[in-house]
């Protein structure tokens, strides 16, 4: 074919001084050094108290995922009342709270009041007026240990999230050869769907048997 016209240039914005409007991140040393002093300042503002809170432990979404596990939101209220910690009391001790999320596992609820449980004999609860202690108050001793340890503690550091795949490997001439799960779930599905024509056509089956002996 022809090429029509006389290939002019479009009139395109190609005049704009991006040059001027363009940011260069040339300060991301000093920015660094900042977020750095203001976790210490942080640190030292809060001390004893960890800079963090309690987080539970959850699967990752979809199944490309889910073979790891993370720090989640927080903790149910299944979880908390498993352990015996009062919902409100929660996040004034460290500990982060999500009414939202619900267990749908029997394991992940177990593992998260474990921590729970784990958090609860390494807190160190001082009391809120100097000399009037309550029950769930320190000792006075623990509280001059706490007060005399490490200002920058951090509890994902002392209860971390590991993540651990347990598996074993096989022959493939060693595994027992089962049924297909997608094959049976399939036949599942076709006979709960089918249930009504079959029994329709088996009591026309039937029908036409007894017409047939008479």
């Amino acid at each position: 074919m022809a090429i029509k016209h006389n290939q002019q240039i479009q009139k395109n914005h190609f005049h704009k001084d991006w040059q001027r409007r363009v940011r260069c991140h040339f300060d991301q040393p000093g920015r660094k050094l900042r977020r750095r002093n203001a976790r210490v300042a942080k640190a030292a503002a809060v001390a004893p108290r960890p800079v963090d809170k309690l987080r539970p432990v959850v699967r990752c979404p979809t199944i490309k995922y889910n073979r790891r596990v993370r720090a989640g939101r927080g903790f149910t209220l299944a979880e908390l009342k498993a352990a015996a910690i009062p919902r409100k009391l929660a996040p004034t001790i460290g500990i982060s709270v999500d009414p939202r999320r619900q267990n749908i596992s029997e394991e992940s609820l177990k593992a998260n009041v474990e921590r729970l449980q784990e958090y609860k004999k390494r807190l160190i609860l001082f009391p809120r007026r100097h000399g009037k202690t309550k029950t769930g108050d320190a000792s006075a001793e623990d509280v001059k240990a706490a007060k005399k340890g490490d200002t920058l503690s951090s509890i994902a550091s002392v209860l971390p999230i590991k993540n651990v795949i347990e598996f074993t490997e096989a022959k493939i001439g060693s595994v027992e050869k089962t049924e297909s799960p997608y094959k049976t779930l399939r036949a599942a599905r076709s006979e709960a769907r089918l249930v009504g024509v079959r029994a329709k056509r088996a009591q026309a089956k039937a029908d036409e048997k007894e017409s047939a002996k008479k």
